[in-house]
């Protein structure tokens, strides 16, 4: 308990999902919380949840597509709590698991928009603090895609990229007190993969992607996704950087 006791967090993509299992758990070990989504009616039940717990939280509605919101995100968090010592960045969406022949360029730059670009925005921004600091964690969430490139093009392209960002700027800052990792999630129960949702994926595509995976191994909690962000977040991690950590419960092994 308490391993984040006096830190501030942004979470984005917080309002449902792994990201909002992140912010309970977040708050559980006593972090202050900036949560950011689209949809401000649904993350303030989250902020509810996580100041029930007895921490300090805000919700600031965010399309992380979008520069200027990403830039007015962090600026919030420093306004509310005068300094940002976490981020995880968790929002994106799934591309429907559409092939390189059926996938259409306007698709294709939103997911990379959303998926890529906005983890290139925020990162940015937060070290602009994180760095005079010298101190500062950023959790990346790419996916099993990234790894293995076993999702449709778009989305597979961006989470790669999340990746070699989080690499990247992990090189930058090695040994200054900023560290930067990745959580790679399998299969997740989240409202990005419901019936619903699966239903409107390429299952041509998604069938051939499958019989290169363990399909039978069962889904991972989204808690459980949540604890792998943690353990980055924390001290706990304190001389970890520059990692990939999977998280599927061995579907891609």
């Amino acid at each position: 308990m308490n391993r984040l006791q006096g830190k501030t967090a942004i979470i984005t993509g917080a309002n449902s999902g792994i990201g909002k299992a992140a912010a309970i758990r977040f708050a559980e070990e006593g972090a202050d919380l900036v949560l950011a989504a689209r949809r401000l009616d649904r993350l303030e039940e989250v902020e509810a949840s996580c100041k029930a717990l007895g921490v300090r939280a805000v919700s600031v509605a965010t399309d992380v597509s979008k520069e200027a919101d990403c830039v007015r995100l962090v600026e919030e968090a420093v306004k509310a709590f005068g300094k940002v010592d976490i981020l995880v960045n968790n929002a994106g969406i799934a591309d429907k698991h559409r092939p390189i022949t059926r996938l259409d360029t306007d698709w294709y730059r939103e997911v990379c928009l959303i998926d890529q670009d906005s983890v290139y925005f925020m990162m940015r921004e937060v070290l602009k603090y994180m760095e005079p600091a010298g101190a500062g964690s950023i959790v990346n969430i790419s996916s099993i895609g990234g790894v293995r490139c076993n999702s449709g093009l778009a989305y597979s392209a961006a989470k790669a990229a999340v990746i070699g960002m989080t690499k990247n700027v992990a090189i930058q800052f090695a040994g200054t007190g900023i560290r930067v990792n990745a959580v790679c999630p399998g299969p997740t129960p989240t409202e990005l993969n419901t019936p619903e949702q699966l239903a409107t994926f390429d299952s041509e595509f998604a069938a051939q992607c499958a019989k290169h995976m363990n399909v039978e191994c069962p889904e991972v909690p989204a808690v459980e996704q949540a604890n792998a962000i943690l353990f980055f977040a924390s001290d706990d991690a304190k001389c970890v950087t520059g990692q990939v950590l999977t998280v599927d419960n061995g579907t891609t092994i």
